[in-house]
């Protein structure tokens, strides 16, 4: 049956044809869907780990008992699950397991733009890249198919477009799968030993590999013309195919690594001029610059954000779209917390006591555009609290009293444990703040260990964060209300004067969350509004300021009532109270 369908749901549809049995992942955008969707069909069972490294091993743990495995991330949560992968190409696999690593050219929502073919090549496996959503399906299964062929864990590559664009899949039948587990030490235990007996096995394995990449339809020449050749993949092979329709020849990979030399040469001894086009680094047109062959790429194409037909047109110096212009101007709109966001009041206390703020990834890290402008740093998962110990120790009294870590309940779980370990171990007189907003909400939503409930919204384990971090060695634990900027200044203005390390719990659920109940909203009682201004100090976006007095945009206050704790002559009333 054919259907329109989104790039991660054709993904989850490959993995459910494939046999796949055990899905573990973490949520990452532009790859959260694809556990997502994996989740609806019940042959499969999936769950969200605490971070990236937890759900490859799970992963691993469960090819290894003989079902068909599958771990998604995207690009950044690969640097956590780099350990498992690497090793994981020495010991191989029993039944297929299959990584999904989604890209994100453009960061569209990612704090970094790196090109994850570069671990493919350095650990040493099979990587497939997908052009649509139909090729995405056909993947999936293939990956499994080569995985177990070969005795290797494959990873897929997905980038933004693909994962989130839609095109016709056809669908088919499950078949299931299942190998028996036997004991294979030798295989299995990474010991120095066992280990330097593998690496031949992994070098003849990609041998086998590279000759399984010169013939399989993965990779696939299609030959127009012998004046301009294009050697490509993935979304860059539709911009190339709608720019350039039949007018030139084009080699399409799915197989990116290992890369078929004598395919390529072939290719390139067919045409006069040969170019590649990929995002990001040159690691195609290297390859073929190691083969000896003449070509362009790099020196006319940016290294930099995702292309475009536009820019493939006019890198080739072609005529380029004018496109459609709007006839109105639309206004910017900056990224901001969403009104009521329990995040908001903390921020606006940190930044009212001039702290310095060391914060990471997460919604909450819009804590850093102003007007709260209170986050000076965000590095990766769970960093903040490893560089809050490390600038406290450096800094030691000229940073106490005033430098904290913030961090959301997801992280904290995902790498932010270790990093209070450290802390507590150390003994750095750091101040540590958990945002624990009740659910990871800058993917979607998605349950962690801390709510309770598993993947499917069932009842499940439930860490409690209080004595968790109790049993860390840290003696001072407080919870406050984020919507009670009293609350929170007296936490800050006590734990910063502290002479030992702490932890503040500022705990309110996500605004958006479905089960929240709100309280009616707030409006300006226009004749108490002076205009000061005081109000716009947090950011929400339900007030505005019209004619010199503030408004509130009833449609989006949920009636948290923070900014009518700073307006001097107390204008925001309810509108409960008509």
């Amino acid at each position: 049956m054919k259907q329109l369908m989104l790039g991660n749901k054709a993904l989850a549809r490959g993995l459910y044809e494939a046999g796949v049995c055990f899905v573990s992942s973490y949520p990452g955008t532009p790859s959260t869907e694809i556990t997502e969707e994996a989740v609806k069909f019940d042959e499969i069972y999936c769950e969200w780990a605490p971070n990236e490294k937890v759900a490859m091993e799970s992963a691993f743990g469960a090819c290894l008992a003989g079902r068909r495995a599958f771990c998604g991330q995207k690009h950044v949560g690969l640097n956590v699950a780099a350990d498992p992968l690497f090793t994981m190409s020495y010991t191989g696999v029993n039944a297929g397991l299959v990584i999904v690593v989604a890209d994100d050219a453009g960061m569209h929502s990612s704090q970094n733009e790196q090109d994850s073919r570069h671990y493919a090549i350095a650990a040493k496996v099979p990587m497939l890249e997908p052009s649509d959503s139909a090729e995405t399906l056909e993947f999936a299964k293939t990956a499994y198919e080569i995985s177990e062929q070969f005795d290797t864990p494959v990873i897929i590559k997905m980038c933004t477009r693909v994962a989130h664009s839609q095109s016709v899949v056809e669908t088919s039948e499950r078949v299931e799968h299942e190998k028996a587990y036997e004991k294979n030490s030798a295989k299995y235990v990474m010991m120095p030993g066992n280990a330097k007996k593998r690496h031949p096995v992994v070098e003849e394995r990609t041998q086998k590999l590279i000759a399984y990449a010169e013939t399989t339809p993965l990779n696939r020449a299609e030959i127009f013309s012998d004046e301009i050749g294009i050697i490509t993949s993935s979304t860059s092979y539709q911009y190339v195919k709608e720019v350039f329709g039949d007018s030139v020849s084009v080699l399409k990979l799915g197989m990116v690594n290992p890369l078929p030399p004598e395919l390529i040469k072939n290719f390139a001894s067919k045409v006069k001029k040969l170019y590649v086009v990929e995002e990001l680094d040159a690691v195609i047109e290297n390859f073929v610059k190691a083969l000896g062959i003449a070509v362009e790429g790099e020196s006319i194409l940016p290294r930099i954000d995702e292309f475009s037909q536009n820019l493939i047109a006019q890198a080739f110096g072609k005529e380029i779209s004018a496109g459609v212009t709007l006839e109105e101007n639309i206004p910017a709109r900056p990224p901001v917390m969403c009104a009521g966001c329990p995040h908001r009041g903390l921020f606006y206390s940190l930044k009212k006591r001039k702290c310095t703020v060391l914060g990471d990834i997460g919604c909450y890290t819009l804590g850093a555009v102003p007007p709260l402008g209170a986050i000076e740093m965000t590095l990766c998962m769970g960093a903040s609290i490893g560089a809050t110990h490390g600038f406290n120790k450096i800094l030691g009294e000229k940073s106490e009293g005033k430098t904290v870590a913030v961090i959301g309940d997801s992280t904290f779980m995902h790498s932010g444990m270790t990093g209070l370990a450290n802390v507590a171990y150390n003994q750095s007189n750091s101040t540590v703040i958990i945002l624990d907003n009740s659910i990871t909400g800058m993917t979607g939503h998605q349950q962690n260990p801390t709510t309770g409930f598993n993947i499917k919204g069932d009842p499940a384990g439930k860490i409690n964060l209080e004595a968790l971090v109790k049993a860390m060695g840290i003696n001072r634990v407080r919870v406050v209300d984020p919507y009670n900027l009293a609350e929170c200044d007296a936490a800050l203005k006590e734990e910063l004067a502290a002479a030992e390390p702490s932890v503040i719990i500022s705990r309110r659920p996500c605004a958006l969350l479905k089960y929240v109940k709100h309280k009616p909203p707030l409006k300006v009682d226009a004749e108490k509004c002076i205009g000061c201004k005081s109000c716009m100090k947090i950011g929400c976006p339900a007030i505005s300021m019209k004619n010199g007095k503030a408004v509130v945009d009833a449609t989006q206050c949920v009636g948290c009532g923070v900014c009518s704790q700073l307006c001097p002559k107390k204008a925001f009333v309810s509108t409960a109270e008509n």
